[in-house]
């Protein structure tokens, strides 16, 4: 099968996903840097799940370029992980609008584990599709990042009772370590180009 239709499909559940989220963002009814100030965490919540979602569709962009066709295998472990994507606004929301409170700090660490988990779940499927000597499996390698991040954000949910912030700070920690670089993609499209 083809993966464009896939990498379009992706495109444009993405940009609804991420339009959602935007419009929670409500303008507030006074004009005073305090009522802005009160929408701290509400813009906080949006920006971190706005980075989310950029580093998944950037990933899955490079992804699909060396996985050069799918299967139906591959399409609903793609629908797997828009399911649990989609689920992002919601728990950006009330993160936000709750301050940052340990419930839906515990819930928004989870609607980050699932698409990570989902992302696991496409990733072998695909390896298993084009083999473990593919140059897609050689460009995954070891993947320190992504068999780390679900013990990352289980951790983040786990402190959410503990400590808000230190969860809060767990899940801007996986962010910043996916927003570094990983050029293992780009080096293995780069050497399959003539």
């Amino acid at each position: 099968m083809e993966k464009e239709r896939l990498a379009a499909f992706v495109d444009a559940v993405i940009a609804i996903i991420i339009t959602i989220m935007v419009l929670e963002l409500k303008v507030p009814h006074e004009p005073t840097l305090q009522a802005l100030m009160q929408m701290g965490p509400i813009f906080i919540s949006y920006v971190l799940s706005f980075i989310y979602l950029g580093i998944y569709w950037n990933n899955h962009h490079h992804f699909f370029q060396l996985a050069r066709r799918v299967n139906g295998a591959v399409l609903w472990a793609n629908i797997h992980l828009l399911f649990w994507l989609s689920l992002v606004p919601f728990a950006t929301a009330w993160m936000g609008e709750n301050h940052f409170a340990p419930v839906p700090m515990a819930v928004y660490g989870v609607s980050l584990l699932m698409p990570a988990i989902a992302w696991y779940i496409m990733q072998t499927l695909v390896i298993r599709m084009l083999g473990q000597d593919s140059d897609f499996a050689r460009a995954i390698g070891r993947d320190f990042k992504g068999k780390a991040s679900p013990f990352l954000y289980a951790a983040g949910i786990a402190s959410a009772f503990v400590s808000p912030w230190l969860s809060g700070g767990l899940y801007v920690l996986v962010a910043a370590m996916w927003l570094i670089p990983d050029r293992r993609m780009e080096r293995a499209v780069e050497a399959k180009k003539p």
